[in-house]
C-alpha cells in the first residue's frame, strides 16, 4: 500500500497525506505547501508517508 501512497503523493500530495494520517494538521499543512509550491507539497507528503 505504501507504493500507492507514494505515487499519489507525487501526483496529488494532499491525497497521499490524507490516506496516511486523515484530516489532521499534516493534511492541512500539506494543502498549504502544495498551494505555495508543488515541490514542497511533494516533499512533505513523501516525508509523512515514508517516516514510519
Amino acid at each position: 500500500m505504501d507504493i500507492v501512497r507514494v505515487i499519489l503523493a507525487i501526483l496529488l500530495p494532499p491525497l497521499g497525506v490524507f490516506l496516511q494520517v486523515g484530516l489532521g494538521v499534516h493534511f492541512w499543512l500539506n494543502i498549504l505547501l502544495t498551494i505555495l509550491g508543488y515541490i514542497p507539497g511533494i516533499i512533505h507528503a513523501l516525508y509523512i508517508i515514508l517516516r514510519d
